[in-house]
């Protein structure tokens, strides 16, 4: 919207200098502030309505002693991070771009599954909504989106159902997938992240910490796989799939890392909010449809190592007790394991951070060993 409207008026000799605004560099960079001030000026107020509407976390009986004291912190903090997400995109993306209304449709829809969560576990039942039920829902938004992603406008034909792979040029060596495969693909990534976040998400600021890290490398991966450079196409340097308008993305990827950092400055140790499950599965869900609308679903295994490691942990440790009646772990997922193990709550954090960066520059990485 802002961007139509200020680009619109470059053509007035005073107002030449509004030309950048046409960029995607430039969008990117402005919806990186827009977004962090939201989330910054935004979280005092949203964290005392939520006090005043005694929105605060339920702890888990089962879970580590010393969480116990957590209780009562306000929760459902995901909503700011929505909010500040969803306005900047709107604000400097072109609006005219279908990848951006489908990477919003997943966010935002997985953003209020989230929210119900929530919201019964407060007023109606800790249990929340049943999990059946939450996998279904997820289950059907993905796959009506994958639907569209694959037969709709967003690929030309002979792209989509290619496969990209981490150090497998895309372009020398094609591969491709049976189209009811890829669609399977999709939705489990899409689902899949967003469950993945939603089990990292235990300590202050453990899973937004790395959400962050992935939507900075994603921003790189979307503006190398849809930009052009004075007719420079990146994307084919790189030997990645060139997706015509996936560029836009980036601009998403910036107002997520914005919104992050935003509520990273309220929920690091000791947290005054929680994100609760409207954030972590929005957040999850986002990641996942990106990661499939730029044919980086493997990518993100390395990319969202961390992510992978603590929904591994949970099912080892579900599979090991029922096979064998032990558990590997002395608790799942994996960061309570080390809580138990006497690690200090900001250590277990910073040390996930650390490997989650990491792991981003591993993915980057593997864009030059093709």
């Amino acid at each position: 919207m802002l961007y139509q409207l200020l680009y619109s008026l470059h053509n007035y000799p005073a107002l030449r200098f509004l030309n950048v605004v046409r960029y995607v560099s430039t969008r990117t960079i402005l919806a990186i502030l827009t977004a962090l001030l939201i989330s910054l000026l935004l979280g005092p107020r949203f964290i005392g309505w939520l006090r005043k509407l005694q929105i605060g976390e339920t702890i888990r009986t089962d879970g580590p002693e010393g969480h116990k004291k957590k209780a009562g912190t306000p929760t459902m903090g995901g909503t700011l991070i929505l909010f500040s997400l969803v306005v900047p995109t709107l604000l400097w993306c072109d609006l005219q771009n279908q990848f951006i209304w489908v990477a919003l449709a997943v966010t935002t829809s997985f953003g209020l599954i989230g929210f119900l969560d929530d919201y019964r576990k407060l007023r109606v039942s800790k249990k929340g909504l049943p999990g059946k039920v939450k996998l279904l829902l997820q289950t059907l938004i993905a796959a009506g989106v994958a639907a569209y992603i694959f037969y709709g406008p967003l690929y030309d034909p002979d792209l989509r159902f290619r496969v990209a792979l981490p150090l497998i040029d895309f372009y020398r060596h094609p591969l491709a997938m049976l189209a009811p495969v890829y669609l399977a693909l999709a939705v489990f990534v899409i689902v899949g992240s967003s469950h993945a976040v939603n089990l990292t998400d235990g300590l202050d600021g453990l899973a937004i910490g790395p959400v962050v890290v992935a939507s900075g490398t994603f921003l790189i991966l979307c503006y190398g796989t849809g930009a052009l450079i004075k007719g420079f196409n990146i994307a084919e340097y790189l030997k990645i799939p060139y997706i015509a308008g996936a560029g836009e993305l980036a601009i998403f990827c910036g107002s997520l890392a914005g919104a992050g950092v935003g509520f990273l400055w309220y929920n690091t140790y000791p947290a005054q909010v929680f994100m609760g499950d409207v954030g972590s599965l929005s957040l999850g869900g986002a990641l996942g449809t990106l990661a499939v609308l730029t044919k980086n679903e493997f990518t993100l295994v390395i990319l969202g190592g961390v992510f992978v490691a603590e929904t591994l942990s949970v099912m080892l440790q579900v599979g090991s007790f029922k096979l064998t009646g032990k558990r590997l772990f002395k608790m799942a997922p994996l960061h309570h394991h080390f809580e138990l193990l006497g690690w200090a709550e900001p250590k277990i954090i910073v040390r996930f951070w650390i490997i989650s960066i990491m792991l981003a520059l591993i993915a980057l990485a593997t864009l030059k060993v093709r």
